[in-house]
């Protein structure tokens, strides 16, 4: 199924925009699941299955699993959600940048090896290292747009000519160019809601992945407001830590779930 078809249902089937992204830190796993060969993925399969109904998609974050040596884990919660909640779109949070050969490396490792239905892309080096990943049409490509970290302004705000900033002619490049297949979406964060209104003003109703509320401090109506598309959808607006690790103990899971159910819902209020 294709990402972008597999996202709409998502976000009409469960009535929800957000995405729970998945970066298992073990030092914070509760006491049970400690010293576990296999407590990443434990950890990570049950906030999945406590939350799936409740979520429009999943973003693991690569490097968490990279770092603690379990890439087989990622494989396997991967492989898990598409097995356990089918048409739940699984967004490889990697933000890759490398040139086209490289790049075609990676799109192999995130959609084949990984299974991944969507990847993360870090857009500054242009087309030619973007374009191994458009090639699989039916993936989603997710690209960096205006990100979520305070730094972000010292390049992304530049002035490329005639007054545009450097994250508009990304906005621009890909919504008029590069999304031929309509697999393109952007990452706008949540913590810059007047930058999130004026992307969605470049794109039409181009999909936007939004990190930065919960831990981050962004706030949810100003996003909501600034990025929805006009039918009330078009984003897919992440929570992390604040849905993990709800909870220490053997119930865990339910805290995600509640947090998880909180969230979404407070989403919705503002839609």
């Amino acid at each position: 199924m294709h990402f972008m078809t597999a996202l709409r249902a998502a976000w009409r089937a469960r009535n929800s925009l957000l995405c729970v992204g998945l970066d298992p830190d073990p030092a914070r796993f509760p006491a049970h699941l400690h010293g576990q060969p296999d407590a990443i993925f434990r950890f990570c399969s049950e906030i999945v299955d406590a939350t799936a109904d409740l979520v429009c998609c999943f973003k693991p974050q690569i490097a968490y699993f990279a770092a603690q040596r379990a890439e087989d884990q990622l494989e396997a919660l991967i492989a898990h959600i598409h097995a356990r909640h089918p048409g739940t779109p699984v967004i490889l949070d990697a933000k890759r940048g490398d040139i086209g050969s490289t790049a075609g490396q990676y799109a192999v490792e995130a959609f084949e090896r990984f299974g991944a239905d969507a990847i993360t892309v870090n857009p500054y080096m242009g087309r030619d290292s973007v374009e191994p990943y458009l090639e699989y049409a039916d993936k989603g490509v997710i690209l960096l747009c205006r990100t979520s970290n305070p730094g972000g302004s010292d390049l992304q705000f530049l002035d490329v000519g005639g007054g545009e900033r450097l994250f508009e002619r990304v906005a621009r490049l890909v919504a008029d160019e590069w999304n031929a297949s309509g697999n393109c979406s952007l990452v706008v964060g949540a913590t810059f809601p007047n930058e999130i209104a004026r992307v969605r003003e470049l794109v039409g109703d181009l999909p936007l992945l939004v990190p930065g509320i919960g831990a981050q401090g962004g706030d949810i109506a100003a996003t909501v407001e600034a990025g929805r598309s006009a039918d009330g959808t078009g984003l897919m607006i992440n929570s992390s830590r604040a849905i993990l690790y709800a909870g220490a103990d053997h119930d865990f899971a339910a805290a995600a779930r509640r947090a998880a159910l909180d969230t979404r819902d407070a989403i919705n209020r503002h839609r």
